[in-house]
């Protein structure tokens, strides 16, 4: 018996790729919560991040959450290689390159030709959700009006290029790796892969001080166990190679609109900004945000506000830390209530 499902799909039909190839048949999986304005201008769109499926990342949607679906509609629009969306795992034959570009570009189909959007009171996203909000600043200044950026950035930054580096090279080190995909599930590389993550993910302090105690592990091993080894376990090992390279190959200015001048794509952007790195998060480095902030000479406003937390790159994901979550629903709130009733 069939599961039923909880989201739906919108059929792109073919799609001719930034790479030049024709993707047939290309599904694009969402789920929404609340209801449409009859204006329809109550939209926040919420990317998903790595390895996320929307009910992953929809903990942070209610009436007392960062986004309220009883004020907005909420779109949760699965990111290609999630194995919700089209993915290696659900696509006959070789997976072709995916880009950022890409996804934009059949999500906006999505909310025009499904929805008849044409303004987003908010894109919000976090890591892989954070690039692609920026990318939809870029890309369709006229409909964003704001964008938070939650721990990610306008492009890969090398030293996160490396990080990824690392960690496709753990997966990948699994036997069941053959001939440029995987055979079988990797259950040595995710553990691998698992563990390196667990070392870049948080920070410095969040082992020093032992904050891991504050979730209830009971030592260190016991929180790289039940915290890390699993953690990838539940996805298909090409879904999540075929995301890295999307990570990886993550650029706003990587587009004929502005043919690789990152200046002029930063300076398309005409929504109000607000920028909120973790403060430890060592691969989407604060100073990636500070270069991009004064890059954005055509924002409405640009703010950069760091999330005080030793939670690393997981600070813009707190979902069992609340000081962190009271600190972004607190940013949130100001960025929707500061700027309403203004218009592109």
């Amino acid at each position: 018996m069939t599961a039923q499902r909880d989201y739906e799909i919108f059929e792109a039909g073919d799609v001719a790729l930034q790479s030049g190839t024709v993707f047939p048949a290309l599904k694009l999986a969402y789920k929404t919560y609340g209801t449409l304005s009859p204006a329809r201008d109550n939209v926040i769109l919420y990317p998903t991040s790595f390895s996320a499926q929307h009910v992953d990342t929809e903990w942070l949607i209610g009436p007392d959450g960062v986004l309220d679906p009883t004020r907005y509609f909420i779109i949760i629009p699965n990111l290609f290689g999630n194995g919700l969306s089209s993915s290696p795992s659900n696509t006959a034959g070789p997976f072709p390159k995916v880009t950022y570009h890409d996804a934009i570009a059949v999500q906006h189909r999505l909310l025009t030709e499904r929805f008849g959007i044409s303004t987003l009171a908010l894109v919000y996203g976090w890591s892989m959700g954070g690039m692609q909000a920026y990318h939809w600043a870029a890309l369709h200044p006229d409909m964003v009006e704001r964008a938070a950026i939650v721990c990610g950035s306008a492009r890969c930054a090398p030293y996160n290029h490396v990080f990824l580096e690392s960690v496709k090279a753990a997966l990948t080190a699994d036997p069941a790796f053959r001939d440029g995909r995987f055979v079988e599930k990797p259950v040595a590389g995710y553990r691998a892969m698992g563990r390196v993550y667990a070392g870049w993910a948080m920070s410095h302090s969040f082992y020093r001080d032992e904050i891991w105690r504050e979730a209830g592990f009971t030592s260190l091993e016991d929180y790289l166990v039940r915290g890390w080894d699993a953690a990838f376990a539940r996805r298909d090992a090409n879904d999540l190679l075929a995301q890295i390279e999307i990570w990886q190959n993550g650029d706003v200015s990587r587009c004929t609109a502005f043919g690789g001048d990152f200046d002029r794509a930063l300076a398309a952007i005409k929504a109000h900004m607000l920028l909120m790195p973790g403060a430890t998060d060592r691969y989407f480095d604060v100073r990636d945000n500070e270069d991009e902030l004064g890059r954005l000479t055509s924002a409405k406003s640009a703010l950069l506000h760091p999330i005080p937390s030793q939670h690393g790159h997981r600070a813009g994901n707190p979902v069992n830390n609340p000081r962190d979550q009271a600190f972004i629903k607190a940013e949130i709130a100001a960025l929707l209530s500061r700027y309403a009733g203004i218009r592109s």
